[in-house]
């Protein structure tokens, strides 16, 4: 059967991964999951991510969560705001601050997934997908 939102099944691996304090996980491949662990990489989220094979040829991401210590997460919250069912779009005014620019928001722009920094550099909006903090 198919996946209807992939990305909404990564953050919740990575929230259930993260709660348990679990060193990796594996999601499903697709060109959003790719760039929004980039992105969750580039600012700092997550360790690495690979890209691996399972044992029928699938293409999974393996995601590396990172922690500070035993105790302490990077990642305390993370949040799917545009869902399937319920879009939401926001234009390069309206871009949100997660928690007075401690969290990152990522945009689905024309110039590809952004961070809410870098999408009000650039004076775009775009699909808030989702909010890491």
């Amino acid at each position: 059967m198919g996946m209807n939102d992939t990305v909404a099944d990564m953050l919740t691996r990575i929230r259930n991964a993260n709660k348990e304090r679990i060193k990796t996980t594996d999601v499903i491949c697709s060109k959003l999951n790719k760039e929004l662990a980039r992105i969750l990489q580039q600012e700092g989220f997550i360790e690495k991510v690979e890209l691996v094979k399972d044992k029928k040829g699938f293409d999974f991401i393996r995601i590396y969560l990172k922690y500070r210590d035993a105790k302490t997460r990077v990642i305390t919250g993370v949040q799917r705001i545009s869902r399937p069912g319920c879009r939401v779009y926001v234009g390069s005014a309206a871009i949100p601050k997660v928690l007075n620019g401690y969290g990152v928001a990522v945009l689905s722009t024309h110039k590809g997934l952004q961070t809410d920094k870098s999408a009000r550099s650039l004076n775009v909006g775009g699909e808030h997908i989702c909010n890491i903090w």
